[in-house]
């Protein structure tokens, strides 16, 4: 037996095995491990490198345990007073987190845990450890995510609240004998968009790409009522493809008196191809221009958000051909469930 630790009991020997059994605390159980180990006779840098630690924690380990014995164990932190992590500076790092370091005289435009310390110091005069940082983002369940690109839309608020509350409007009181979808683009690439995935440890899955990319080009309209998709294909984003779905429109809706569009500003949706199918249309057909750069407006965005993460997204099609039927089937397959759902509901 290891001469820094005095001989232990057989009963307190049980004791702290059945305490490091049922202990959920990193620290405590290598306290614990620390004395066990000494107790059987391993010396302390045998101690030391077995369980990762530095051979001075075990000394010091050892040494409260053979001046307060079991008690000695536990953290004698518990009574150096009130946390530095209290409810107000959780809050200054909360908006912390939610700005950006420009905005508080950093060059840096991400934020890193030392960036927070030295800036929370600045704000409150309390200066934790980068350690303590990690726990305090826990704490106010920060995440290193991936931040969204979008562009400000450039009408003032009114003029954007004015024209989505027409559109709102719009919906809660159409008649029976009207429609309105959501319409909307898709591009679906042969070179995979890459997206996340669970991966073991010291695993990077890869996806094969084809090399040389081909894309398709999808127009869809979703039924804001029964919550069907309407689309048609083309090789190219062009007004052509635009002006097919509301041909297709006006086929699939032969008893409605007026077919809305809530749509966004792309340049094929009010070009002077669009502009003559529309007057040909005898004003079966009325758009509704959502205000610029207002995806989350557009209800169908989420609709082709699905599309990719459950066919595109890492996808290991090596023909667009073979792709394009996994997205129709995927398209088709949704529709039978919102019908079904839809017969459900009104049974």
């Amino acid at each position: 037996m290891s001469a820094i630790v005095p001989k232990i009991g057989f009963f307190v020997k049980q004791r702290l095995l059945k305490v490091l059994r049922q202990c959920h605390s990193a620290e405590l159980r290598v306290r614990y491990l620390i004395v066990l180990n000494l107790s059987h006779g391993r010396a302390a840098r045998e101690t030391a490198t077995v369980l990762g630690v530095h051979n001075t924690t075990v000394y010091r380990v050892a040494n409260r345990f053979r001046e307060l014995g079991v008690w000695g164990l536990l953290d004698g932190r518990e009574d150096n007073g009130t946390t530095k992590l209290d409810e107000r500076i959780l809050d200054v790092l909360y908006r912390l987190v939610r700005s950006s370091p420009e905005e508080h005289g950093w060059t840096r435009p991400t934020w890193t845990r030392e960036m927070l310390v030295k800036t929370l110091e600045r704000q409150t005069g309390v200066c934790i450890h980068v350690a303590t940082m990690s726990r305090a983002l826990a704490l106010i369940e920060a995440r290193r995510g991936r931040p969204r690109p979008t562009v400000h839309c450039p009408w003032s608020p009114i003029a954007k609240g004015r024209r989505l509350a027409e559109i709102r409007r719009l919906l809660a009181t159409l008649p029976r004998n009207h429609v309105a979808f959501y319409e909307d683009e898709v591009d679906i690439h042969l070179n995979p968009k890459i997206g996340l995935d669970w991966m073991v440890k010291g695993q990077q899955k890869e996806v094969v790409t084809p090399g040389k990319n081909v894309k398709r080009y999808l127009a869809g309209a979703w039924n804001v009522r029964t919550g069907m998709l309407i689309w048609v294909e083309g090789e190219r984003k062009t007004s052509a493809l635009f002006v097919a779905l509301l041909h297709r429109l006006r086929a699939t809706n032969p008893l409605a008196a007026v077919i809305h569009v809530i749509l966004d500003n792309y340049r094929i949706h009010n070009s002077k191809i669009t502009q003559a199918a529309m007057a040909g249309l005898s004003g079966r057909i009325r758009l509704h221009f959502l205000p610029p750069y207002c995806p989350n407006d557009n209800r169908i965005e989420r609709y082709w958000e699905d599309l990719h993460a459950n066919v595109t997204r890492n996808h290991t099609c090596q023909t667009m051909e073979s792709l394009m039927v996994k997205v129709r089937e995927y398209l088709w397959q949704r529709n039978r469930d919102r019908l079904r759902l839809n017969y459900h509901q009104a049974a």
